[in-house]
């Protein structure tokens, strides 16, 4: 992802992400997919009401699917509100799709969705990245160093 790809996203209004995800696994490869959304379900995320816990992502006949992400129905919606978790189809290239399903059938590896972001088109895309999960030793370096950066902020703002 360059930088350019990176300032978008941080410009982005909406920005849902799966935190969870960075602790259990190293991200090997990451990749931007569109997301088959379905009536009202561009509202909710538009007003943050999104949550990617416990998701995954799987491949079924050259298609990759996102399982467990839960899109609340519109607060505004009628009869026709959508469904909150279902399956929602991913948008890659074959090309990507190929790359993902080779690597996922290795042991260790899953893909997991790591972020729900509108682009400048207004259009809902999912960061997806390969990942590898984390022994509990690394998980335990994980936290220390997350808590020594806040130790040295602590020391930087006192002076």
């Amino acid at each position: 992802m360059n930088k350019e790809q990176q300032e978008l996203r941080k410009k982005s209004p909406v920005q849902i992400k799966n935190k969870k995800a960075s602790f259990e696994y190293f991200f090997v490869e990451e990749y931007t997919a569109g997301i088959v959304l379905t009536g009202t379900e561009i509202k909710s995320i538009r007003a943050g009401k999104a949550s990617l816990v416990d998701t995954y992502c799987h491949i079924i006949n050259g298609e990759i699917w996102a399982k467990g992400i839960n899109i609340s129905p519109y607060f505004y919606g009628s009869y026709a509100n959508h469904e909150a978790k279902r399956d929602r189809k991913l948008l890659l290239t074959r090309r990507e799709i190929n790359k993902l399903q080779e690597a996922e059938k290795l042991p260790g590896y899953t893909i997991v969705p790591t972020l729900i972001f509108i682009d400048q088109n207004g259009r809902a895309k999912v960061d997806i990245a390969l990942c590898r999960g984390k022994k509990q030793y690394d998980k335990r370096q994980t936290l220390k160093e997350k808590e020594d950066r806040r130790e040295i902020d602590r020391a930087i703002k006192h002076f």
